[in-house]
């Protein structure tokens, strides 16, 4: 027999309840942090990290209730009385009466005497194992009649290696108690040997584990929903930037449209992440030249994020690059795009601006659908272009679109951008802050000097959406 279950050992005595008293205050006021993270996570909503969060928490709760009534139990000593278990083997005292309280009453401990054929039971157990008090309890061999058909081979090597190889005992089995409840029960104990080192007895604690194994598996189903959900994304993702990748124009660095002839812009564009957002956004640039000659310019933004916005977006660009390459006129060409996005399944709104750029005559004519309006620098200074009627993409059905014209010079500096350019400013305040860039943007040797220009100023980190930058310098 284990010395700490000798009624006369000094370790069956309470210890002292100061030093106790001091764990159990700790364990309560943990045990209250807890419980307030718990109900934060419960306001922050209900997806798959929420929700794994709060099997965290709960868990903890359970683990930190059973603490506190262990350390309670310490505290007080073995209860004096049993309820009616079988009397004990001679020379060894009977475990501890039951407890009030439904955390104290989960651990039981038992001792099956093999000389004697005799087992003794604390009342505990009878209620982890929904017997009547009142009743003897049972032996090794009437044992295996409370346990799940699947789970009887289990317990029955777990009890052999004890007796036959004095082995200790540590495992957990499933229980039906007699109302028809299925618990969930951990055994530990090891053997009893006599003066001949033969097994005299089996000496066992048991705990109902059923509410800490039911927190296990709903974290377990939780976490499985987070990878999936994770993996998920991160699908997602990687399709967005293939697509994107696949989509938007290939080139990097300057570029000079058209490849011909003396009179080219230079080009440079960039694409701004966002910072907050595992997701691709529906953002664009692209520069062309077209049959005739001319430089096709456009910037957009399809709302949302995803794959789906993603492949709407390459929808967007494809269409505009095909009506720009007929020699549709930026006016018509955004009343079509509109047509086409009112008529996509899934509804969507988008911003664009489409510029048609003629080098012998340095005209450009262009159409916004609620956009911001390219800036225009020139000789150190800078200023918005008038912008000719067009509400955003989507919004309406049969919206006509204006287009107009600007006369450019030799050394103009044309920028097209998206919302979001500018992070935690308005519309407004964006344009203001970039035309303040118009006496930097005169030092510039190239439109990539100026693209690198605003990506210094206003950063890649920090971004709550995604944006896009195009520059075009006329060369001459």
């Amino acid at each position: 027999m284990p010395p700490h279950l000798s009624a006369d050992h000094p370790a069956a005595q309470p210890p002292g309840r100061g030093s106790v008293d001091a764990l159990i205050s700790q364990t309560r006021r943990l045990r209250g942090e807890v419980d307030a993270v718990r109900r934060d996570t419960q306001s922050d909503g209900s997806g798959p990290r929420e929700r794994w969060q709060r099997a965290l928490c709960d868990l903890a709760l359970h683990q930190l209730n059973d603490l506190d009534a262990h350390l309670a139990q310490l505290r007080d000593g073995p209860s004096a009385a049993s309820p009616a278990p079988a009397a004990a083997p001679a020379g060894r005292a009977a475990p501890p009466a039951p407890r009030t309280g439904a955390l104290l009453s989960r651990v039981g401990s038992a001792e099956w005497n093999l000389l004697t054929d005799e087992a003794s039971w604390s009342g505990e157990l009878y209620q982890i194992l929904g017997r009547d008090p009142a009743a003897a309890p049972l032996t090794l061999d009437e044992l295996p009649a409370l346990v799940l058909d699947e789970d009887r081979p289990k317990l029955t090597s777990m009890v052999t290696h004890c007796l036959v190889d004095a082995k200790p005992i540590d495992g957990e089995f499933r229980i039906v108690r007699p109302d028809g409840e299925t618990r969930t029960v951990h055994m530990m104990g090891e053997p009893v040997l006599d003066s001949d080192g033969s097994t005299a007895s089996m000496w066992a604690v048991l705990r109902d584990v059923s509410e800490l194994r039911r927190s296990q598996h709903a974290l377990s189903e939780t976490r499985d929903s987070l990878q999936r959900h994770r993996h998920h994304a991160q699908t997602e993702h990687r399709l967005a930037v293939e697509l994107q990748e696949a989509v938007l124009p290939p080139w990097r660095g300057s570029l000079r449209l058209p490849h011909q002839g003396p009179r080219t812009l230079d080009l440079a564009a960039r694409y701004l992440p966002s910072s907050t957002s595992a997701l691709i956004g529906g953002d664009w640039y692209d520069a062309l030249e077209l049959a005739d000659g001319d430089t096709l310019l456009s910037v957009g933004d399809l709302t949302g994020h995803g794959v789906a916005v993603t492949s709407g977006m390459a929808t967007l660009l494809g269409a505009v690059r095909g009506m720009a390459m007929a020699g549709t006129q930026p006016g018509q060409l955004m009343s079509w795009l509109n047509q086409l996005l009112d008529a996509t399944v899934q509804p969507a709104l988008g911003s664009a601006v489409c510029c048609r750029y003629r080098p012998d005559t340095r005209t450009l004519t262009w159409a916004q659908a609620g956009h911001p309006a390219p800036l225009l620098f020139r000789d150190g200074t800078g200023h918005r272009l008038n912008a000719p009627d067009g509400v955003l993409l989507g919004a309406t059905s049969g919206a006509v679109y204006a287009q107009a014209e600007e006369s450019l010079r030799v050394g103009d500096l044309l920028l097209l951008h998206t919302d979001g350019l500018v992070p935690r400013h308005s519309r407004t305040d964006s344009v203001h802050r970039l035309l303040e860039l118009a006496p930097r943007f005169g030092g510039a040797r190239s439109a990539q000097d100026c693209v690198r220009l605003v990506v210094e100023e206003f950063g890649e980190s920090e971004r709550a959406d995604d944006a896009c930058v195009l520059v075009a310098r006329v060369m001459s």
